[in-house]
C-alpha cells in the first residue's frame, strides 16, 4: 500500500475514533433509564436460558437499559463507565487483574451490583483455612473484593469442628418470608411468596450485610433445619451490593417474588430508592389494549404461531378454538378477531354472533388457510372476506380448485401507501402458496408477488363496509411466524382493523 495512503488512512482511522469517544452517551442509551449491564457466559447453571430471562424482567419494566457481556474479562474502567449497575449472572473463572479491579472501583465509587444465584461463588469454595478456592475444577487464588461485595462466600466442611458445607438440599417449594418489610426493595410486598428453587444453606456471612428474606430449610429436604438467609443488601465503598439466593434456573425465576425482587433490587442498587411497583409483570399491557380473540381450529399449525402475538403491551390476546369461540355475544368482550382456523360450517347462532359482531364496526384480520372457511356461507366469502379459497371447482364461479404449495421462497412487494404497509419494506419469505382464489371486484390489494404458484395478490383490504377486514394469505409455519416482518404485519392489521394508527 502507498505510505502516503496508509499514513492518511491511519490520521483518518484516529479523527474518527477521537470524534466517536466525543459522541455523548445519550446516542447509545436511552434516556432517563438505568443503565444495565448484565455480566454472563460463564456458568455451573444455564446461564443461557437464565440471561435472557433476567434482561426480559428488567426490559418489562420500562425502567432499565440493559445490555449483555458474555467475556466480562475484558472489562476496563472505560467500559464500564457508562453504567449504574452491574448484574452478575456468572459463576466461572476469574476474570484478571484489569477487569476485576475495573469491577471493585466501578461499585466502591458508588455504583450498583446485584448478584444472582451461583454468582455468589463464582470464584471459588474456601477451604476452612480460607487458602484457596477452586469450585471450577482449577485452583485459583480468592478473589477477596468479590466476597467483600457480595457480603458472603462457600466453604468447605470441616467435619472434626462441625461445620458443614455450603450447599443446597433437594430442589423443593418453600416460602421465603421478608424480615424487613420496611425497606425499600420490600416495602408493599406481600410478607412471604412461594417458590420451587434450590435453598442455599451454611454461607459464610458478613457481619456487615443486611438481611432482607430468609426461608426455612427443611432437614426432610436435605437442609440444615433452620431459618436460611436468601436475600440481602450490602455496602462496598459507597456502593450498594443487593444479593438474591435465588434463581437456579428460568422455572425458578418465574415466581412473582423473584420476579419482583429481583427487578428492585437492581433498581435500589442502582439509585437508593425503589420507583417500581410491588407486583411487576413481564408481559405488561396498557389499560386501553386492545382486546384480540384469535379463533383456532379445524386446522393443524405450529405453536410458533402464539408467538406472533408476544411482546405487544397495547393488545392483548385470548385463543378460543372451535367449537368454544362464539358462545357467546362478543360485542362487549373484543374489539377485533382473528382467524386461524378452517371450519366447513358453523352453526346458525354462532353465525349470527359472528355476523352481529362485524356489523357493530368491530375489525375482522383473516390469516391464511382461513380463508378456506365455509365454504358454503356466502356471507363470510363473498361480503365479509372478499376471497375464497375453492376446495373444489366452482361451476357458478367459472373456476377450477384452488391450489397450494408448501416451501416455497417469496419475493413480496407492498402495494400502495396503505397504514397496514407502514414500516414494511419489500421482502422475503420462505412460506405456503395459494395460487387460483376467487377475490371479489373493489379489494385494496396491499402485497403481491409475481411467484408462479401463487396469485398475484397476497393481503387484501376487504370492500364490506360496515367493518375493517384484512385478509393476509402468508402465515403458514416458523418461517413466517417468527419473522420480525410479519409480526409486523400482523400487528399493523389488528391495530388498523380496530380503528386505530400502526
Amino acid at each position: 500500500m502507498n505510505t502516503t495512503l496508509c499514513a492518511s488512512f491511519l490520521v483518518l482511522s484516529s479523527l474518527g475514533l477521537a470524534a466517536a469517544q466525543q459522541i455523548p452517551d445519550k446516542f447509545y442509551f436511552e434516556e432517563g433509564k438505568i443503565r444495565v449491564l448484565i455480566l454472563s457466559g460463564r456458568n455451573n447453571h444455564d446461564w443461557r436460558s437464565t440471561t435472557p430471562h433476567l434482561r426480559r424482567i428488567l426490559d418489562a419494566t420500562g425502567k432499565f437499559d440493559v445490555r449483555v457481556t458474555e467475556e466480562p474479562a475484558g472489562l476496563t474502567a472505560e467500559t464500564l463507565r457508562p453504567y449504574d449497575v452491574l448484574v452478575a449472572d456468572y459463576c466461572g473463572p476469574r476474570w484478571g487483574a484489569q477487569a476485576e479491579a475495573a469491577v471493585e472501583a466501578f461499585v466502591r465509587s458508588g455504583k450498583g451490583l446485584a448478584v444472582v444465584h451461583a454468582a455468589s461463588y463464582p470464584f471459588g469454595i474456601r477451604n476452612v483455612l480460607g487458602e484457596k478456592m477452586s469450585n471450577t475444577g482449577v485452583t485459583e487464588k480468592p478473589w477477596a473484593a468479590w466476597a467483600e461485595m457480595v457480603g458472603a462466600s462457600w466453604r468447605e466442611a470441616d467435619e472434626k469442628k462441625g461445620i458443614p458445607k455450603t450447599g443446597h438440599g433437594r430442589r423443593h417449594s418453600y416460602d421465603v418470608k421478608w424480615k424487613d418489610p420496611s425497606h425499600p426493595i420490600a416495602a408493599g410486598l406481600p410478607a412471604s411468596f412461594t417458590t420451587s428453587d434450590e435453598l442455599y444453606f451454611s454461607f459464610v456471612l458478613s457481619p456487615k450485610i443486611h438481611v432482607l428474606a430468609t426461608a426455612f430449610n427443611a432437614k426432610n429436604e436435605g437442609g440444615s433445619g433452620a431459618d436460611e438467609p436468601l436475600i440481602w443488601t450490602n455496602q462496598f465503598g459507597k456502593g450498594r451490593v443487593f444479593q438474591t439466593a435465588l434463581g437456579h434456573d428460568v422455572h425458578a425465576m418465574l415466581a412473582q417474588g423473584f420476579i419482583d425482587s429481583f427487578a428492585r433490587g437492581v433498581e435500589w442498587s442502582a439509585r437508593s430508592t425503589v420507583t417500581l411497583p410491588a407486583l411487576i409483570s413481564i408481559d405488561p399491557k396498557t389499560k386501553d389494549a386492545l382486546r384480540v380473540l384469535l379463533v383456532t381450529g379445524g386446522h393443524d399449525h405450529e405453536a410458533s404461531l402464539y408467538g406472533v402475538f408476544e411482546h405487544m403491551p397495547d393488545i392483548r390476546v385470548t385463543v378460543d378454538p372451535h367449537p368454544a369461540a362464539f358462545r357467546r355475544d362478543l360485542r362487549k368482550v373484543f374489539d377485533v378477531i382473528v382467524f386461524y382456523d378452517m371450519l366447513p360450517e358453523m352453526p346458525e347462532v354462532q353465525q349470527k354472533r359472528l355476523r352481529d359482531f362485524a356489523e357493530s364496526g368491530k375489525g375482522i384480520v383473516v390469516l391464511h388457510h382461513a380463508i378456506a372457511n365455509h365454504q358454503n356461507w356466502e356471507w363470510w366469502w363473498k361480503d365479509l372476506v372478499g376471497g375464497k379459497y375453492l376446495l373444489k371447482d366452482e361451476p357458478s364461479l367459472s373456476m377450477k380448485m384452488s391450489t397450494y404449495k408448501h416451501d416455497v421462497d417469496l419475493r413480496i412487494e407492498p402495494s400502495g401507501k396503505h397504514p397496514i404497509l407502514k414500516g414494511l419494506s419489500s421482502a422475503w419469505m420462505r412460506d405456503e402458496t395459494y395460487k387460483g382464489m376467487w377475490r371479489a371486484p373493489g379489494t385494496e390489494v396491499l402485497l403481491t408477488t409475481k411467484h408462479e404458484t401463487s396469485d398475484e395478490a397476497l393481503a387484501w383490504v376487504s370492500p364490506y363496509a360496515m367493518s375493517k377486514v384484512v385478509f393476509i394469505q402468508l402465515g403458514h409455519g416458523r418461517e413466517a411466524h417468527e419473522n420480525p416482518w410479519y409480526r409486523r404485519l400482523v400487528r399493523n392489521a389488528i391495530l388498523w382493523s380496530s380503528g386505530r394508527q400502526p
